[in-house]
């Protein structure tokens, strides 16, 4: 099987990086400093009242899918990918996502380079519904490195988002027989990325120059990996509105790890995944890392990565048809991907085999 490839191999620790949270914690004691009310925690995030709704405040960065870009001198698409993390965990609250804002770190605030970003910001923005009122471009030639000269970058997200007090999604019914629905992904997205890069560019250590078509896909591997991540924001308004939704997941870092998180606020329960067909993609990159004398386990698979499904809704199983025909109307992908259980932790049924994810 040769060494096992693992995130944390790659550079990110997740045991360390939930010790590191930890830290956090600290940020409560500003809780109760609004003259509106106090903080609201949720499974995936917190809320703060202001007069008669929530808003939802949300920061994210692209990660080093910004890499990717640099390898294949392509920058038109990692724009939707910062404005898709912000507002696709806006939306887990039920907010409605108004406006985002960009923060951009480069070597040289090159007007070319900037054009190309504006595009995918434009793109994802126009997908979103929400307004681009503010952003920041800063020129930090001795913090940021990129592969070619002049074209290093870095790229963080703000979203902010309101939602009504009635309809605030609190994570806290949750119960056994509830039904997990996926929405289809468009691939890696941009979780999981410094794996990607080790196990499938030769750039890093990996298997393939980045213009080659390796077998399965039907395009350059760098355009595949840079395919940007979907925005899922009209879809689950669209299902927001006539279903009640019990708990919305954006399956990113830790994957389907996220679940478990639901356990703090809806006590004794367990999900378990019986529907995937991940793009080629995922394959390609077990088979690579295989190929060069490494091995990554399913279990390892399903810690990192979307295998097929970017974001999850949970309903009562009463309203799974009318959510996925909702879904369907709304030229979403979806599909029952899964169920809650009365057992504990996350289990995945995967090529015949039941692996619990720990």
């Amino acid at each position: 099987m040769g060494r096992k490839l693992t995130y944390a191999g790659a550079g990110v620790d997740r045991d360390l990086r939930a010790e590191s949270k930890k830290a956090l914690s600290v940020l409560k004691r500003t809780y109760g400093f609004s003259r509106y009310g106090k903080v609201v925690e949720l499974p995936y995030g917190r809320i703060f009242p202001f007069g008669d709704c929530y808003l939802d405040l949300v920061i994210e960065g692209v990660g080093t899918k910004v890499l990717v870009a640099q390898l294949a001198d392509r920058f038109d698409t990692i724009g939707v990918d910062g404005v898709a993390v912000a507002v696709n965990d806006v939306i887990r609250s039920g907010a409605r996502p108004l406006a985002v804002a960009d923060n951009i770190h480069a070597q040289v605030s090159d007007p070319k380079l900037i054009s190309e970003f504006m595009k995918g910001i434009v793109k994802g923005a126009e997908d979103a519904e929400c307004v681009v009122p503010s952003g920041e471009i800063g020129d930090v030639v001795e913090l940021i490195k990129g592969l070619t000269e002049g074209k290093g970058f870095d790229m963080v997200f703000a979203s902010v988002g309101a939602v009504a007090k009635d309809k605030v999604i609190w994570g806290k019914n949750v119960k056994p027989g509830d039904v997990i629905v996926g929405l289809r992904s468009s691939g890696v997205h941009s979780n999981g990325i410094s794996l990607v890069r080790r196990v499938l560019f030769k750039r890093w250590g990996g298997k393939f120059e980045a213009d080659m078509v390796p077998e399965g896909l039907d395009r350059a591997v760098v355009e595949e990996v840079l395919e940007p991540t979907v925005i899922y924001v009209k879809p689950f308004l669209a299902v927001a509105e006539k279903v009640e939704v019990k708990a919305a997941v954006h399956v990113t870092g830790d994957a389907y790890l996220k679940f478990n998180r639901l356990r703090e606020f809806s006590g004794d329960i367990g999900f378990e995944f019986d529907n995937f067909e991940p793009q080629p993609i995922f394959s390609l990159i077990q088979r690579s890392a295989a190929e060069l004398g490494g091995s990554i386990s399913d279990e390892e698979m399903f810690k990192t990565f979307n295998m097929g499904w970017g974001f999850a809704l949970i309903v009562d199983k009463e309203d799974c048809e009318k959510t996925l025909n909702i879904l369907k109307r709304a030229g979403t992908e979806a599909e029952k991907v899964g169920c809650v259980t009365s057992g504990e932790g996350v289990k995945v049924r995967y090529k015949n085999r039941k692996i619990a994810l720990n």
